[in-house]
């Protein structure tokens, strides 16, 4: 997966069309997520598309790695961008680290329609709180 920084460089001299299609192609390169894992427990409220977000933990480690999916294109690429804002880093770093500010140079909700960003905020949430709750596990 590539980085946020790398993300956020290609996007910035993007427009329009090019910038879904950016958002397509990052879609595309998530991990697969098998099917199995997407139910009603892993599946982000408030999304007009279908999310699934589930967290591992990276054996021996405190990192978090993320699992994600949509069914829709473009959401499945923002989907992408959160998880390439908190992918492979420990639980409490995740937990505490502000994604929306990560993503303001996206400037995603100027850039899509309502609908397709208005999950973004509950799938941060869902992403923050599984981290502080692994977090605080040990």
């Amino acid at each position: 997966m590539r980085s946020l920084d790398d993300i956020a460089e290609e996007y910035e001299f993007l427009e329009g069309d090019e910038r879904y299609r950016l958002l397509i192609e990052l879609g595309r390169e998530l991990e697969p997520m098998p099917a199995a894992l997407k139910t009603e427990a892993t599946q982000v409220k408030g999304c007009s598309a279908a999310v699934w977000v589930y967290p591992t933990r990276v054996e021996e480690t405190d990192k978090l790695h993320f699992l994600a999916d949509s069914n829709a294109a473009i959401t499945k690429g923002i989907v992408a961008l959160v998880i390439a804002a908190v992918q492979d880093k420990p639980a409490a770093q995740v937990a505490e680290t502000d994604i929306a500010a990560l993503l303001e140079p996206f400037d995603l909700r100027n850039q899509l329609s309502s609908n397709r960003t208005q999950g973004v905020p509950n799938m941060i949430a869902l992403i923050r709180e599984t981290a502080g709750r692994i977090a605080a596990e040990g």
